[in-house]
Order: C-alpha cells, then sequence, then structure tokens
C-alpha cells in the first residue's frame, strides 16, 4: 500500500476509535487538564499503531535503509507523541509543591473566630447533620419500601451518594432516584425520574417526595440521556470537578458542577473557578463565577477539597523541606468532616491536629460549602477519633458505631455530639463527649436525654456550677389520635433490615409499626378489634401505630 493512502487510512481509522473513546470518556478540550494531554498521546499512539499494522511485513522488519519513507514517518510520530508526554511530566514537575510551596500556602485566607461568638449554646440542635450518609441511605430505602407504588420500586434505587444541603435554613440529605439497570432506563426513559428522597440528619425524618417534572438527564442513563455526557457536550472545554444533586427552595431539581481551574502552573493546586447549574428536567444550563453563584446552591466546594486546600496553607507556609522534615508549625485536619448549617449555608467542620500530634487537636475549622470562607476556632482538645472511641466505649457491650461527631456549646463548654449506631446503621442514641476531657461522656435515646445526663456530668465532675447549667427543653408532645378498627389483613415487611408491620383497617387505613418497637403486634389477628392511637406519616392514608389495645368483642 502507498505511503499515502496508509496515511489516510490510519487517520480515518484513528479518527473512529478516538471519536468512539471521546464519547466514553469524555475528556475536557482544555489544555490545563492531564486528561486532555492524557487523550491527545492516545490518538497519536492509535495512529502510529493503525499506520504501523497497514504497513505489514514492512513495518516490522528491520529497515537498512534509514531514508525510507516508512521509518522517517515513524520517527516523527515517535517525536510528536513525545510532546504530549513531556508536557505531562513537566507540568506536574513545576506545577508541585516543591516549586510552589508559598503558592499553595497562600491560596486561602483563614479567619481567626472566637468559639463562644459563633456558636452560641440552644436548647437543642437543630442545625447540625447528626446522621451520616449511611445511615441516611438505609433511611431512604426505607421511604421507597413503604411506598404503595410497587412499580416505582421496583424500576429504581436511590443513588448512591446522598448530597448534604440547606432547606429551610435546616440540614437535610437528598438522593436521586436513578434507574435499576438497562432495561427499566428502556422501559421509564419516556416518563422519566419521578423523584426524590429527603432525610432529615437530625431527628432521623425521611420521605419521598415526586417533581412536579420528571428528570431526564440522571447518571444512570444511557446514550445522550446520561447526565455526564449532556454535561459535557454542552460544555466541551470545561474541567469538571464534583457534581452534586440538590433541590432548590420550590423542590426544583438541579445539578451543581463544579468547574476547576489551576491556580498554581499548568496543573497545580486545581480549584474550583466557575459553577454549572444544570436542569436536569430540560437539559439547560447556566454558568456563574463562584463570587456569583445563587445564594440556595449549598455545594460549590466539596470537603476533601476544602480539607486539603487548608492542610496546603497548614503545612507549606514555611517552605516545602519544612514540611517534609522540619515540620515546624504545621498543621492539618483530621480525614473526615461533618455539616453545620449556618447563616443559610452549608459549612464543613473538621478538627485541625499538629502533624506531629497523635490524639489532640489545637483548633477546628469551618469552610463554606458555597463561598470557600474559612473560619478557625482555637479550642484545645481530643481530636474526633479519640471522642467517636470515648463514646462507643460507654456502651460497648451494644456494639455501636459512631457517626463522624460535630461541635457545639453546652454552658461554655465546647463538646463534641455524635450518634451512635447499631450494625444496620440505625441511629440507636444520642452522645456528648467533652472536648477539653473526653472521659466525660453522657448518652441518651434522645438528644434532650443525652444533653440532659451531659450536663448532670460537667456538675458533678465541678466543670461548671449549678447556676451554668442550661435549662433542658420539655420534649415536644406528638400529636395522635384514636379509632376503632378490626383488623382485616396483617402483612410483616423487611425494609432496610428491620421487620415493619402492617394493619390493613375496616376503614380501608394501613397502621404500622416496627416490630422491634412493639413486638406485641405479633399477638395480633385477622379480625381482632383494637382500639389504635396513632400518628401522622408523610403518605396518606398510612399511619404509625403509636399505641393499640385489644377491644374485647366477638370477632366477625
Amino acid at each position: 500500500m502507498k505511503q499515502s493512502k496508509r496515511a489516510i487510512l490510519a487517520a480515518l481509522i484513528t479518527l473512529v476509535i478516538s471519536a468512539l473513546a471521546y464519547y466514553i470518556v469524555l475528556p475536557p478540550l482544555n489544555v490545563f487538564s492531564q486528561a486532555f494531554w492524557g487523550a491527545l498521546l492516545f490518538v497519536i499512539l492509535v495512529y502510529g499503531a493503525m499506520y504501523a499494522l497497514l504497513g505489514g511485513k514492512q513495518a516490522i522488519k528491520i529497515q537498512k535503509n534509514k531514508k525510507d519513507p516508512m521509518t522517517k514517518g515513524m520517527k516523527i510520530l515517535l517525536i510528536v507523541a513525545a510532546v504530549p508526554l513531556a508536557v505531562l511530566v513537566l507540568g506536574n514537575l513545576f506545577s508541585s509543591t516543591f516549586f510552589n510551596a508559598t503558592k499553595y500556602a497562600n491560596i486561602i485566607q483563614v479567619e481567626q473566630a472566637v468559639f463562644e461568638e459563633d456558636m452560641p449554646e440552644s436548647n437543642l440542635v437543630t442545625n447540625i447533620a447528626l446522621m451520616d450518609s449511611e445511615s441516611a441511605a438505609i433511611l431512604g430505602k426505607r421511604a421507597l419500601g413503604e411506598l404503595s407504588n410497587a412499580d416505582l420500586e421496583s424500576q429504581f434505587q436511590i443513588g448512591e451518594n446522598y448530597s448534604q444541603i440547606n432547606l429551610g435554613n435546616a440540614p437535610a440529605k437528598v438522593g436521586n432516584l436513578e434507574y435499576v439497570d438497562f432495561f427499566r432506563w428502556i422501559n421509564n426513559r419516556d416518563t422519566g425520574v419521578p423523584g426524590y428522597v429527603w432525610v432529615d440528619p437530625v431527628d432521623s425524618n425521611y420521605k419521598y417526595v415526586q417533581f412536579e417534572k420528571p428528570m431526564k438527564y440522571v447518571e444512570s442513563a444511557y446514550f445522550s440521556d446520561d447526565l455526564n455526557r449532556k454535561i459535557r457536550f454542552s460544555h466541551p472545554t470545561e474541567i469538571f470537578g464534583e457534581i452534586t444533586f440538590e433541590v432548590d427552595e420550590k423542590g426544583n431539581p438541579y445539578y451543581i458542577v463544579s468547574c476547576m481551574s489551576p491556580r498554581v502552573g499548568l496543573f497545580g493546586a486545581m480549584d474550583v473557578t466557575e459553577v454549572i447549574i444544570f436542569n436536569p428536567v430540560d437539559g439547560s444550563s447556566q454558568k456563574y463565577s463562584v463570587e456569583n453563584t445563587p445564594s440556595w446552591v449549598d455545594n460549590v466546594f466539596d470537603g476533601y477539597l476544602a480539607s486539603q486546600k487548608y492542610d496546603w496553607h497548614g503545612t507549606l507556609g514555611q517552605g516545602f523541606w519544612n514540611s517534609v522534615i522540619g515540620k515546624k508549625n504545621c498543621k492539618v485536619t483530621t480525614d473526615d468532616f461533618g455539616y453545620i448549617v449556618r447563616d443559610d449555608d452549608v459549612w464543613y467542620f473538621t478538627g485541625v491536629t499538629s502533624v506531629s500530634s497523635d490524639e489532640s487537636n489545637i483548633g477546628f475549622l469551618l469552610s463554606n460549602a458555597r463561598t470557600g470562607k474559612y473560619k478557625f476556632y482555637q479550642v484545645i482538645g481530643a481530636e474526633e477519633y479519640s471522642a467517636m472511641g470515648a463514646a462507643e466505649g460507654e456502651v460497648q457491650e451494644k456494639g455501636y458505631v459512631a457517626s463522624f461527631p460535630s461541635l457545639i456549646n453546652v454552658s461554655g463548654e465546647a463538646t463534641y455530639i455524635m450518634v451512635l449506631k447499631d450494625a444496620n446503621g440505625i441511629v440507636k442514641l444520642h452522645a456528648l463527649v467533652n472536648v477539653e476531657n473526653y472521659s466525660i461522656v453522657a448518652t441518651g435515646t434522645t438528644q434532650a436525654d443525652a444533653k440532659k445526663a451531659y450536663v448532670e456530668l460537667l456538675k458533678s465532675e465541678g466543670v461548671i456550677e449549678e447556676d451554668e447549667a442550661p435549662q433542658m427543653p420539655e420534649e415536644p408532645v406528638e400529636e395522635t389520635k384514636e379509632v376503632n378498627i378490626q383488623v382485616r389483613e396483617i402483612r410483616i415487611v423487611t425494609v432496610a433490615g428491620e421487620s415493619v408491620i402492617y394493619l390493613t383497617g375496616s376503614d380501608g387505613n394501613l397502621y404500622k409499626q416496627q416490630l422491634s418497637r412493639d413486638e406485641s403486634l405479633l399477638l395480633v389477628a385477622q379480625g381482632d378489634h383494637l382500639t389504635v392511637t396513632y400518628a401522622e406519616t408523610e403518605q396518606e392514608k398510612i399511619y404509625r401505630i403509636v399505641k393499640w389495645v385489644a377491644v374485647n368483642v366477638t370477632k366477625a
């Protein structure tokens, strides 16, 4: 085959392969992206391989004539391939912390704040996401399983990642529905994804919420309906960071896409500089600078990026070699974070510790998830994992596991608050641990119970005086109603690892309760007459049993 024909045919084959690879991998067409240079290197190597294969035996035999066109063409290709490889190697080298320690350290500014002023004491904590995403996922499955629409549960599942948002100035975790598999997408693509699950991470409430208009573009869709593909084709040059599901104050769904740019060199210190708000209903999108991002948006900077930027700030301020050898005045965040809602925004919370310390914090950090603002509180005490271990040790016979804690103010005392979960991820207890002295630990079934016990411990240990103790709030009285029914049907369903009993009453309503809370319901038989005290749920005609009494009436 002639050299010109070989080159043209190799180019055509490379074009097809590269187009298919781009459709699958979706790299940004941006010189500041390492993925772009990797993709360019891939294209060059594919062309070289195709050009060589089309040369047949001529391509693999030793070329004695150095002026042979085939040999010269392959040498040119090797030189061209060296360009993106050199960019990747040199770009990473000269963008590294070794050459740019000061630039990395100065990426953020940290405000020194006062704990008692920014975190005033309140009777009950309502602005902290006590529940982690694992427990939220369990409650989300329960919300989906309790729906009377069996088709919905069979066709959809809840996405793996729950987003932490501020909804109505209160923390909420939200997870959108996703298609179960390819065939469910085929069956439902015309009607779309109908809703999402909302979980209250403070008091463990949950519900399924239906959209006014269903979503077309989600991660589990395929081809042109795939969320990532749709966003990439609409914004081919942007370097995407986190893509987070959120709902606005009216319940409309959006995906928040963080767009990254290097702050140091060609590839170094990637940070969020722009935000795309993508509408998954109609596929429209709008781009904003970070400063002009609408206030209802919560997730612009993710918690891992926020922690990483502080670690650069805390370790590189006195140069690269000090961060490696001397480590003088070097400090880093702990390796997890919690969420606090303040000033109508979501903030990440994490401890700050010296790199040479093992079990103590020198302070705490708050970082705004929308604006990227940082606040540091100099509160010395136990680091989070020590406090978690202390809380778990308080009820070690039960084998409960603590969630990552957050910080609250109790009578001027910096205090960790967290929840304890059983093996199924269900929240069982609340725990409070003193930051300065983590041997002071109190637990309770409710937040109010735990706080009451904690205050008594503070008084008994002499940490606070009697007149410093806060007034404990009264437990809210749940609104209930009472009805007389005859049991028509009994069903026991396993929801998120827990057995739930459903009684169909003669009034056509469903009355439910977890058997772990009231095993005596197993004594109820079909046809029994009951007086049921019940509370309303989010679902119409489905009620939660608070108390029941058998009525001495002959069965029908």
